[in-house]
């Protein structure tokens, strides 16, 4: 499989408040590679937030604003692009938070929820949250709520799931933006 496993971090509620994005980019179903970038958001932080990441306003007052890191990465986001996350519609929204944010062009490309697989295949489970399934499947998450370490972690969930269900069953959970 080729995907890119995406993951944001937030500032607060709001969805263009993005504070930290990774990419870990999967070609053959092996990861080649990864991006990580702090995002200055130009809206306060929420106490809870930070609570759940770590991310601080002094960690990112130095950093580029959403559009430096959008031309980093825009390349990725096209229509024969699978971008897939655990609780997509949340990271989905914050990409095109941020995007109508600064007036940006929203990019059209297809999504797979990790979420929806793993409710699917693993309906045994308590819930579904990054944590419990990556526990499930004894994948490493070793810092969660750190946008690298989960995109990691979403892309061997579907790895997972590729090798134990195959290429087939995963196609219905596919959608594009």
């Amino acid at each position: 499989m080729n995907f890119i496993a995406m993951d944001f971090e937030t500032a607060n509620h709001q969805r263009h408040s993005a504070c930290s994005l990774a990419l870990v980019m999967v070609r053959d179903s092996k990861i080649v590679g990864e991006y990580y970038s702090l995002i200055q958001p130009e809206t306060s932080f929420f106490w809870r937030n930070i609570q759940i990441h770590g991310i601080k306003p002094q960690d990112v007052k130095t950093v580029p604003k959403f559009p430096e890191v959008w031309e980093s990465i825009a390349q990725y986001f096209n229509p024969y692009s699978l971008i897939i996350a655990h609780n997509a519609p949340f990271d989905n929204g914050v990409l095109a938070g941020c995007l109508d944010y600064y007036n940006l062009e929203q990019p059209h490309y297809l999504t797979l929820d990790t979420v929806r697989t793993s409710r699917k295949f693993y309906q045994n489970l308590p819930n579904h949250r990054l944590n419990t399934v990556c526990g499930y499947l004894d994948i490493p998450l070793l810092n969660h709520h750190d946008a690298l370490e989960d995109s990691r972690a979403c892309a061997e969930i579907l790895l997972a799931q590729e090798k134990e269900f195959g290429r087939t069953p995963l196609k219905k959970f596919v959608r594009s933006i």
